[in-house]
């Protein structure tokens, strides 16, 4: 029996598999923060509008991964039309204040977590 030899096909698909079980996981943490307000000392605004964007934010995050573990095209496309959105999402965050920007961890939080969703995004198309 041979052994069974991987291709760089098979590693894509493992590397996406893992890219879109990240996006889930930060997916449900953006959606937990939301309604916390509070996620590792890192905060939003303590308001409804922050609630509601974050959560949405979040599911858009979470959705992105799921449709990533699919191999049709429109879900791909939807994937990085959603994670297109999270990014602006997060953008209109900061500029409204809801994603407060008071201290050099939470601005570092805010950047690093916009560029993961960037770097998913690039990934997936």
């Amino acid at each position: 029996m041979k052994p069974r030899v991987t291709t760089s096909t098979d590693a894509h698909q493992r590397s996406l598999t893992l890219a879109a079980a990240l996006m889930i996981v930060f997916g449900l943490a953006e959606v937990v923060t939301g309604f916390t307000h509070n996620f590792l000392g890192l905060i939003t605004s303590q308001n409804e509008s922050a609630m509601y964007a974050s959560v949405a934010l979040g599911v858009f995050y979470f959705v992105s991964g799921w449709l990533s573990l699919t191999k049709r095209k429109w879900a791909a496309t939807l994937a990085i039309v959603l994670l297109s959105a999270d990014v602006i999402g997060r953008i209109a965050m900061v500029v409204t204040g809801l994603f407060p920007v008071d201290s050099f961890r939470q601005t570092f939080a805010i950047i690093a977590g916009t560029v993961i969703a960037i770097v998913f995004a690039i990934y997936r198309s």
